[in-house]
């Protein structure tokens, strides 16, 4: 079940999210959905992915500047 990110800088692409055991998936504003993974991204990314998104800042951000492409798959 996605959860509705907070947006508190109120310009981010990203829309909603879900934490799972060393992923997270992320929804962003043109409907487009990720999951990225330990694999894919790194453990200590999804960690920061998982602090960012509960703090409703700074995702949309981290994954432009850090994660990049480390997505695992595109859903859709």
């Amino acid at each position: 079940m996605m959860e509705r990110y907070k947006n508190l800088g109120c310009n981010s692409n990203v829309v909603a999210y879900e934490i799972g055991s060393g992923e997270i998936t992320v929804q962003f504003g043109d409907g487009s959905v990720y999951l990225y993974t330990n694999q894919s991204a790194g453990a200590g990314s999804i960690n920061e992915m998982h602090r960012l998104a509960r703090a409703g800042q700074g995702l949309n951000s981290y994954i432009g500047r850090v994660v990049k492409k480390g997505y695992a798959r595109k859903i859709r």
